[in-house]
């Protein structure tokens, strides 16, 4: 229930290896391993194209074929990008980030310590700290997906009776392939959402919810 099976189809993905990590045993293990992972694999090189006022920082970054860094976004090492992958005006990628084919990262958006499989998208004012965006999801505008307790107390999950200590400070959102998130959602750190979930505008999202999910924000009562 909580491998990275359970959330993603990696058949198609080049870096499938990442999930396979020994030291990989639930999901979020994945963003302890990516580091070392990017290290390793990355052989610097631009084959995109980065547009004049983009500023590329340090000396272990890959932009593949086809893919364009608009002028004012800024892309720290050690950052791998796929084939055909927008990274749009303003947006921010901090390091120990990697982004697939096909992807969106957009504009003013903030990524950290995070995987975006093949075709997800976070295409305005989002922010991914620590977290894994499956096969074709897309974030509305505005989502958040908070990666930090305001105790700053390791991010536990619970599901039915059991709680899972990840072991990690930081931990934002598990995103099954195809998952799409309404404008202005927010989640807590260590959400997980499997494949398929919607999530409608304005929601707060919190723990686990199962493939297929329709998650809706609470009504607010009618005052009298």
């Amino acid at each position: 229930m909580l491998a990275p099976a359970d959330f993603f189809d990696l058949d198609k993905f080049e870096h499938k290896a990442l999930f396979r990590d020994s030291r990989v045993v639930y999901v979020w293990d994945v963003l302890k391993v990516l580091r070392d992972y990017l290290e390793q694999v990355i052989v610097p090189g631009i084959q995109g194209q980065v547009m004049e006022g983009a500023y590329l920082l340090g000396d272990k970054i890959f932009i593949g074929p086809g893919s364009v860094v608009e002028p004012g976004a800024v892309i720290k090492s050690p950052t791998l990008i796929g084939a055909n992958t927008q990274v749009r005006q303003g947006a921010y990628i901090r390091g120990s980030v990697l982004v697939g084919d096909n992807c969106v990262v957009g504009h003013t958006t903030e990524v950290k310590n995070a995987i975006f499989l093949n075709g997800a998208q976070a295409g305005h004012f989002a922010y991914v700290g620590d977290s894994i965006l499956g096969s074709q999801v897309n974030l509305g505008a505005g989502t958040k997906l908070a990666n930090v307790k305001l105790n700053h107390t390791n991010v536990t999950i619970k599901i039915a009776q059991q709680s899972y200590d990840t072991g990690l400070r930081k931990l934002g959102a598990i995103l099954g392939d195809r998952v799409q998130t309404g404008c202005n959602a927010v989640s807590n750190p260590g959400t997980l959402l499997g494949p398929g979930c919607m999530v409608y505008a304005l929601s707060l999202l919190r723990g686990y919810y199962p493939a297929n999910a329709m998650v809706k924000r609470p009504s607010a009562e009618v005052p009298t």
